[in-house]
């Protein structure tokens, strides 16, 4: 009686196959980074992905085969997004606010062979190019008319590209559980590591988020990304949509409240991004007393969402928030707070408080809390422990590192405390690992004070993050000098800068005479904060 089902294969190009085949002319509105606002299709996005994956078979490009794009989120990037696996190849996505060390790391680490990047991105590439070791040919995202003076060699052209092929092309064909994308963490602990989705897991992860208790998407709507694709696997929106068939709206690289207003107002209905997004546009709308005609949800992650956010969308504009958690290691997902029916009976104060909780997990998720010793916590919404998670999109080992990311019962340690109450309803505490998250991007402390202990005169230093009222976090510098030496606050940035990425600097610098450690010699990270709390320590910005 065995295995009686047909043997439907779980890879994304079923999925832009079933949006084409079902759904072909639902619009996707996008803003292209030449300027302008065009409009396509879910079958004209298939038409150009066949395309590209063919294209890039005559360029070369083997099974398995890695191809870096560093793009922001256009129509153009989503026929990457399947053009790319389509060909058999390996869709890695770079993070174009990386610092250039960073971007090089992981570009030679994953073994980049093209390099697809946005026109305005160039000048990022001419930086780096030399020190790529394996990049054998870049690939502009633009047509002709716009192609870029460069010093780049060999650079060719998009849309000239695809336009030389024709669409008779058949997917590369493989087992579902075939590398699919990659996408490197933030490197908190050293170098940044490499994330592998299957085809598998990206299309189960698309499946439990779309469900009615997650994003809730179906063909009925229209949803604006404003997370980029290249954060954390594009929280999988990318795969969600075309899955249901539902419309999509692409924002191109215009952030500001007044580029995301416009396009929101192009009939999106369910939209995604950090709470430093939203605290612009809320500010934007109320200063110009202006509404939202069409949006019902808005999925807030990357960092924990303020309670006047949630408060200000549903009461003063009638948009649900759906505050949600996840990892670059879980595809992202792993949390959204959707109301299950203990949670309905409550006021609508209470249910704002459950509402700053990040939710519960889906079917395909598990998570338990433990202690540091490993055994199992309550679920009373009270107990802090450590955080585990495992399910069918969730990291199992790193790219290139021979042990798995896993304990022995396949439990993924997430590095952040937490609690859950009876109901499932998860609340980050902590996060063991000390990661600063600026305006929806992490920060590593660790690459902070190691740039910082490179000074000559520096002996120690420590960096945390604390409140900022537009960036959620903002890194700040512990440092011991040299006894006798006296360092400028600007000698120190300015060396740094040669190390960390601009937007990373710390905002202040605070020099002790000595820095608390644990008992095992370790910097009491702890030890800092209860210090600057007696000092009653706030950020400059945040000063009279």
């Amino acid at each position: 009686m065995d295995n009686l089902m047909q043997p439907f294969s779980l890879r994304v190009s079923e999925i832009l196959d079933h949006a084409a085949r079902y759904h072909p002319r639902r619009k996707i509105i996008s803003r292209n980074v030449e300027g302008p606002i065009v409009e396509t299709d879910w079958n004209a996005v298939y038409l150009k992905a066949k395309k590209l994956s063919k294209a890039l078979q005559k360029l070369g490009i083997k099974k398995g085969d890695r191809i870096g794009v560093m793009a922001w989120n256009t129509a153009r990037h989503l026929e990457l997004w399947y053009g790319i696996p389509g060909s058999g190849a390996v869709n890695h996505t770079l993070n174009p606010r990386l610092f250039a060390k960073q971007l090089t790391y992981i570009i030679n680490h994953a073994e980049d062979k093209i390099l697809m990047i946005d026109l305005d991105l160039v000048k990022i590439l001419e930086e780096i190019l030399p020190t790529c070791k394996t990049v054998e040919q870049i690939i502009v995202l633009t047509d002709n008319i716009n192609m870029p003076k460069s010093n780049l060699p060999n650079l060719l052209c998009y849309e000239e590209l695809v336009e030389n092929e024709d669409s008779d092309f058949s997917w590369v064909k493989g087992h579902e559980t075939e590398a699919c994308g990659i996408c490197y963490t933030s490197g908190t602990t050293g170098n940044p590591k490499g994330v592998v989705y299957t085809h598998r897991s990206n299309v189960l992860h698309a499946l439990a988020s779309a469900t009615p208790d997650m994003i809730n998407l179906s063909s009925t709507d229209r949803i604006m990304p404003v997370v980029p694709l290249f954060h954390a696997n594009g929280w999988s929106i990318g795969y969600t949509a075309p899955l249901v068939g539902a419309s999509m709206v692409m924002p191109g690289r215009e952030m500001t409240p007044e580029a995301l207003f416009e396009m929101l107002e192009k009939g999106v209905t369910v939209t995604a991004a950090v709470p430093t997004i939203w605290l612009l546009l809320l500010n934007y709308l109320k200063t110009n007393n202006l509404k939202l005609s069409s949006l019902k949800r808005v999925i807030i992650g990357g960092s924990s969402c303020p309670r006047a956010v949630i408060e200000t969308f549903q009461k003063d504009f009638g948009v649900q928030v759906f505050h949600a958690w996840g990892m670059t290691e879980m595809s992202p997902l792993g949390t959204i707070c959707s109301f299950k029916p203990e949670v309905l009976n409550l006021s609508e104060e209470e249910r704002i408080s459950i509402q700053e909780t990040t939710g519960h997990p889906p079917f395909t998720v598990e998570l338990k809390l433990t202690d540091d010793d490993g055994t199992k916590l309550k679920t009373d919404g009270q107990t802090q422990g450590k955080l585990w998670a495992r399910g069918a999109a969730v990291v199992q080992q790193y790219l290139k590192i021979d042990e798995e990311a896993v304990d022995h019962d396949g439990w993924f340690d997430t590095g952040d405390v937490a609690t859950i109450d009876e109901n499932g309803y998860m609340s980050i505490t902590d996060r063991s690992k000390d990661i600063i998250k600026s305006g929806g991007e992490w920060i590593s402390s660790i690459e902070l004070e190691n740039a910082a202990v490179g000074h000559p005169k520096i002996v120690e230093a420590a960096a945390i993050g604390v409140s900022h009222p537009k960036w959620d976090e903002r890194p700040i510098l512990v440092v011991v000098c040299e006894k006798g030496e006296m360092v400028q606050p600007k000698e120190i940035t300015d060396f740094m800068s040669d190390y960390i990425a601009k937007w990373q600097i710390p905002d202040d610098i605070i020099f002790v005479d000595e820095i608390p450690h644990t008992a095992t010699g370790k910097i009491s990270k702890m030890g800092i904060r209860q210090i600057l709390k007696k000092q009653d320590y706030q950020h400059p910005d945040k000063r009279q």
